[in-house]
C-alpha cells in the first residue's frame, strides 16, 4: 500500500492484479467483524453487543466519510506534507472506472476501496481500550471526528506522495505507524482523558467466551493475509508473496514467544495467551514483513510475542484501564514491527534498504523512530484532546449505574443471550388458588 518504492509505471489494467485486490479488499473487510468478535468474546457477557456494535459501526461512519472526502485528505495532491486534497475525488465524482492508480495496474476504484477498510479497521482497534463504559453516541462522534482529525492525515503522512514520513523514508508496508500505532496512542489518549472501569483491580473482569475470541482470532490472521500482501498492490514481482509468507512465519513465532513467557511466569498455556499472541505477531510483522527475510520474521514474532505478553501488564503497574489490552498489543506490537525494520531489513525484499545486521548501519531505524514517535504524539494529544472535548460537552461515559448493570441493555435495548428458552420446557407447578394471582408464589416448586 504506497509501499516505500513503487512498481515501474504501467499503461494497461492488468486484470490478475485487479481481481487479486478486490480479494484482498474483502479479506480486510472481514477484519473488522473478526476484530469485533475477538473483542466481543474478552468482555463480559453484560457488555458483549456492545463490544461489538463499536467495531461494525465504523463500517458505517468511515465508509461514508471515506467517499465524501477521506479518500481525497488521505491520497489527493499534497498540501505542506501533511494532509492531501483533490476535488475531484470528492465524493468519488469524477473517477473514470478505468482510470489506473498511478504506476499500477489497478484501477482507482479498486486502490481507494482497499484503502477503506484500512480506514475502517483503525478505529475498531481503538474500541477495545474503552469497553464497558462509553456511550454509543459518543463513541460514533468520537470515530467521525478521529477519522477526520487524525487518520486521514496521517494516511497521508505515511503513504501519500508527498507526506512527510513517506518522503523521509520511513518504512510502514502495511500500517504499523498509521494503523496500529495510531490507533494504540489514540486508546491510551482516550483512556487517560475518561478513566477506568467501575471495579478496576478489584473486580474479576474475565473474557465471558474463550471459544468467541478464539474464533475472531482466527478469522483476523485470515484476512490479515489481504492486509499484508494485498499492500504491495499486485503481486507482479513476488514482494506480496514475501509478505504473506512472512504473515505466517511471523504470527506463528509470536504465539510461541508467548505462550513460552505465559508458562515462566504464570505456569500455564492460556487459550487467551495464543490469541493474543497471534495478534501481536500480526502487528508486528504488518510493517515489516516486506523489509525482511523469513528468518528476520521469527525473530520478529518472538519478540514481539514475549514484549507485548509483558507490556499487557503495565497497565496494573501504572493504573490506566486499557480493558482489552490495546495499548499492549497494537501500540507496543506496532512500535516494535516499525522499530525493528532498523535491525532485520534485509535489503532483498521491498527496497533495497539494509539494517543494522545486515551492514545498513542505523541510517534506517532513526527514520523508523522518527515515523513511530511522530505518529503516536500527534495520535495521543489530538485523541485526548477529542475525548475531553466531547466527555466536557454530550458526555463520553454512560453513568455509574448502567456501567454496573450492563451496558447492552442500556444503549441497545437488548442481551447477547437469551436464557428464557433454556430446560427444554415450561416449569411444572402446583399451586394454590391463591398462586395464580400476579406477583404470588406457588406454595411447590416440582421442576425448575
Amino acid at each position: 500500500m504506497a509501499p516505500a518504492i513503487t512498481l515501474a509505471a504501467e499503461t494497461e489494467l492488468s486484470a490478475a492484479n485487479t481481481g487479486f485486490m478486490l480479494i484482498c479488499s474483502a479479506l480486510v473487510m472481514l477484519m473488522t467483524p473478526a476484530l469485533a468478535f475477538f473483542y466481543g468474546g474478552m468482555v463480559r457477557v453484560k457488555s458483549t453487543l456492545n463490544m461489538l456494535m463499536m467495531s461494525f459501526i465504523s463500517l458505517g461512519i468511515v465508509t461514508v466519510l471515506w467517499v465524501l472526502y477521506g479518500f481525497s485528505m488521505a491520497f489527493g495532491t499534497d498540501s505542506g506534507s501533511v494532509v492531501g486534497w483533490n476535488s475531484d475525488w470528492v465524493g468519488l465524482s469524477d473517477i473514470g472506472l478505468t482510470e489506473l492508480w498511478d504506476g499500477y495496474t489497478i484501477p482507482v476504484f479498486v486502490f481507494l476501496v482497499f484503502q477503506l477498510m484500512f480506514a475502517v479497521l483503525t478505529p475498531a482497534l481503538i474500541s477495545g481500550a474503552l469497553a464497558d463504559r462509553v456511550k454509543f453516541t459518543a463513541w460514533a462522534l468520537f470515530i467521525a471526528l478521529w477519522a477526520t482529525i487524525v487518520y486521514f492525515p496521517v494516511a497521508h503522512w505515511v503513504w501519500g506522495a508527498g507526506g512527510w514520513a513517506f518522503e523521509l523514508g520511513v518504512i510502514d508496508f502495511a500500517g504499523g505507524t498509521a494503523v496500529h500505532i495510531n490507533a494504540g496512542a489514540a486508546a491510551l489518549g482516550v483512556i487517560l482523558v475518561i478513566g477506568k472501569r467501575v471495579g478496576f483491580k478489584k473486580d474479576p473482569m474475565r473474557p465471558h467466551s474463550l471459544p468467541l475470541v478464539m474464533l475472531g482470532a482466527g478469522l483476523l490472521w485470515f484476512g490479515w493475509f489481504g492486509f499484508n500482501a494485498g499492500s504491495w498492490l499486485g503481486n507482479d514481482d513476488g514482494v506480496g508473496a514475501l509478505m504473506f509468507v512472512n504473515t505466517q512465519v511471523a504470527t506463528g513465532a509470536a504465539v510461541l514467544g508467548w505462550l513460552a513467557y505465559e508458562k515462566i511466569r504464570h505456569g500455564a498455556f492460556t487459550t487467551l495467551g495464543a490469541a493474543s499472541g497471534a495478534v501481536s505477531g500480526l502487528v508486528a510483522i504488518t510493517p515489516a514483513g516486506g523489509a525482511v527475510s523469513p528468518l528476520g520474521a521469527i525473530a520478529v514474532g518472538l519478540i514481539a510475542g514475549v514484549v507485548c505478553a509483558m507490556a499487557v501488564g503495565l497497565k496494573y503497574r501504572f493504573g490506566y484501564d486499557d480493558s482489552l489490552d490495546v495499548v499492549g498489543v497494537h501500540l507496543v506490537g506496532g512500535i516494535l514491527g516499525s522499530l525493528l525494520i532498523g535491525f532485520f531489513a534485509s535489503g532483498k525484499g521491498q527496497s533495497d534498504v539494509e539494517g543494522l545486521f545486515y551492514g545498513g548501519g542505523l541510517d534506517q531505524f532513526w527514520k523508523q523512530c522518527a515515523g513511530v514517535f511522530g505518529v503516536l504524539a500527534y495520535s495521543l494529544v489530538v485523541s485526548a484532546v477529542l475525548a475531553f472535548l466531547l466527555d466536557k460537552t454530550i458526555g463520553m461515559r454512560v453513568s455509574e449505574d448502567v456501567e454496573v448493570a450492563g451496558i447492552d441493555q442500556a444503549e441497545h435495548a437488548e442481551t447477547a443471550y437469551d436464557f428464557s428458552g433454556a430446560g427444554g420446557g415450561a416449569a411444572r407447578t402446583t399451586a394454590t388458588p391463591a398462586a395464580s394471582t400476579a406477583g404470588s408464589a406457588p406454595s411447590k416448586k416440582v421442576d425448575a
